[in-house]
């Protein structure tokens, strides 16, 4: 299924700040609700951040679960927020680790990684819930072909804001005068923030671009209510603050500089290079990407060549928990 609504219709009536209104294509996957906010055919990037998948909230029926199995990416890092469940993923530097609600995995491809995401032996055997954000975050052209790595972060070492009846954890970036520790290649912020009801957010205004997605609860900008599964994408320059609905709200926050141009996508691949896209589909169909440890007897293969590459303009992506 798909939920598409004209950018014209969309910001009919919306404040001057508003650039774009994008509300997420919606899609099942075996009984498993995901939203792709990002990319949209209103918009490919916000800063950075080229992918933004809503996973669920949704549940597993005890025996069943997650099963993404080994695919490739290059050119981008992936960053995978979770709410309720848990996430166990496994990549070809041989990274072996869990992830559970306000951990940050930080994965940077590069030139090259693979990786798996699945639902572990324990949480299988007695069903779970999933509940979460996936990211992309596309490199600079001078990190794209930079070496695979692997970052953990728990959700204790990222710094928490509290005041004024908003509560925000500093996924990564900096903003709000805090500092994340999870190293990043290019200018950014991304952030998660309970407001009670009324509550008010400024948005960072030294950041170039800057988009707000409703995952619960109500926002109002200059007297607009927004409800969730909104990204709300703001012009540049504006100072400006979100407000909480009556039951308040909880929202991620992302943006940074503009990117060095525009990037083509193909299935998992995010380049500023055609040529690079085409060398690394043939080298997933030739298996020269690196397998994963432990996770090494099936792949996700190579997708029909139907699915064109454009720079500026979305290709369907698989491979990630969300696909």
């Amino acid at each position: 299924m798909s939920v598409e609504q004209d950018p014209g219709d969309a910001l009919s009536g919306m404040p001057e700040c508003l650039g774009q209104v994008i509300i997420p294509r919606a899609h099942d996957i075996g009984g498993f609700e995901v939203r792709r906010a990002l990319p949209a055919k209103e918009r490919q990037m916000v800063g950075p951040f080229i992918f933004f998948d809503q996973m669920g909230p949704g549940e597993f029926l005890s025996g069943k679960g997650l099963d993404v199995r080994p695919h490739p990416h290059i050119g981008l890092s992936t960053v995978t927020y979770l709410f309720d469940g848990a996430i166990q993923h496994r990549d070809s530097l041989g990274s072996d680790q869990p992830i559970v609600p306000g951990d940050v995995n930080w994965m940077t491809a590069g030139r090259g990684i693979t990786h798996s995401e699945r639902t572990g032996a324990a949480l299988r055997a007695s069903g779970s819930k999933l509940f979460g954000i996936q990211s992309w975050v596309a490199l600079p052209k001078h990190a794209e072909d930079t070496a695979p790595g692997f970052a953990h972060h728990a959700a204790a070492a990222l710094p928490v804001l509290e005041d004024g009846g908003v509560r925000l954890r500093l996924i990564a970036g900096e903003g709000w005068g805090i500092h994340s520790p999870v190293a990043t290649s290019s200018v950014l912020f991304y952030a998660d923030a309970a407001l009670a009801p009324g509550a008010q957010l400024p948005l960072p205004d030294h950041h170039e671009e800057r988009a707000v997605y409703v995952l619960d609860g109500t926002v109002e900008i200059a007297g607009q209510p927004f409800e969730p599964g909104r990204m709300l994408v703001f012009r540049a320059g504006d100072r400006l603050a979100i407000k909480a609905g009556v039951k308040g709200a909880r929202v991620l926050l992302l943006g940074g500089a503009a990117m060095d141009g525009p990037r083509y996508l193909f299935w998992n691949f995010v380049s500023s290079s055609r040529e690079r896209i085409e060398q690394a589909k043939a080298d997933w169909k030739a298996g020269r990407f690196a397998t994963v440890p432990g996770d090494d007897k099936e792949f996700i293969p190579l997708p029909e060549e139907r699915i064109r590459v454009r720079a500026g303009v979305q290709s369907p992506a698989a491979g990630s928990p969300t696909s």
